[in-house]
């Protein structure tokens, strides 16, 4: 089997393989699974901060993806919080874009695409969600600040 080279995920097909399955699972999870737009943002943001390569690009997208997993580690699902980080980062913000971890956490894409109902899918999500941001950690002082900074100016 090949691995991603984002999230280290064993899948034939590797890169593109890991991608189709993530498509696939936002697919169910817009029809049956999220309880609510934050809920299926927490997956992107998960899935985005693995795939930095392809996804956090540029400083202001690193921090959108970072901000958005460490709001709801430590404040919680909330859309008013997003929308906060959202308005934020589409203003202008002078970021410098910090290195992103090698290693993005022990839970990927692959343990969570299969869910079965709401309840396997809250729960499934936030520990993916959780084992991203653990891996994070030198990183989450920064988001910190910046959720910080984004509340302050809101």
């Amino acid at each position: 089997m090949d691995a991603c080279s984002g999230c280290d995920l064993r899948i034939d097909g590797a890169d593109a393989a890991c991608q189709e399955l993530f498509d696939a699972f936002r697919v169910r999870e817009a029809a049956d699974l999220a309880p609510s737009y934050a809920f299926s943002r927490l997956t992107i943001d998960t899935y985005c901060l693995q795939h930095p390569d392809r996804y956090c690009v540029s400083a202001k997208s690193l921090a959108a993806h970072l901000t958005g997993v460490a709001w709801v580690m430590d404040r919680g699902i909330s859309e008013g919080g997003l929308r906060v980080m959202q308005r934020w980062l589409n203003g202008r913000v002078d970021l410098v874009k910090p290195a992103v971890p090698a290693s993005r956490g022990t839970l990927t894409i692959g343990d969570v695409h299969q869910v079965a109902d709401r309840a396997a899918y809250i729960t499934a999500v936030t520990r993916w969600a959780r084992s991203t941001w653990e891996a994070y950690a030198l990183l989450q002082v920064i988001a910190r600040a910046w959720i910080e900074q984004a509340v302050s100016e809101a």
